[in-house]
């Protein structure tokens, strides 16, 4: 994971990108003063240098009906852990997984629709081979929940 040096130019293009990733290019680029072009190979840029991933809608998972939050600790068998990462990265309602240092080996972030989606969901952590233990902790508010980076 290389870190990519942007130039101001680059963090005017992100920021708006970050406010509304469908603004269209011939703004962007009136607003920076700039040509549609000149833009149009900013981004081009961002996104082979893999600094943009894509270009996603902001669901609200509450409003959908995925209305149960947590987050699991993981700790599996030393010998098992690359296997353990890649056999929980297929699970579908871990939607988020960090590798991480201390007494657990893994951070899961699920969201689920009921207690019971979430139980199994965790029932399924548990159930992959090298998985030794798990923690987790159940959401009851969400206070913060930022998307946007602060270029």
């Amino acid at each position: 994971m290389a870190f990519v040096d942007l130039d101001e130019t680059d963090k005017a293009i992100l920021r708006i990108l970050l406010i509304n990733a469908r603004t269209p290019y011939s703004r962007i680029a009136r607003m920076l003063g700039l040509s549609e072009a000149t833009v149009y190979l900013r981004v081009k840029r961002l996104k082979e240098k893999g600094v943009l991933r894509g270009f996603y809608a902001d669901i609200d998972a509450f409003k959908i009906g995925f209305n149960v939050l947590a987050f699991v600790l993981i700790k599996a068998d030393p010998r098992r852990y690359k296997e353990v990462l890649e056999r929980l990265r297929e699970i579908k309602n871990i939607v988020e997984l960090y590798e991480v240092t201390g007494e657990y080996m893994g951070l899961a972030k699920i969201r689920a629709r009921t207690q019971e989606e979430l139980v199994k969901t965790i029932d399924e952590i548990g159930g992959v081979e090298g998985v030794t233990a798990t923690y987790t902790m159940y959401v009851l508010k969400v206070l913060k929940e930022e998307k946007r980076l602060n270029i």
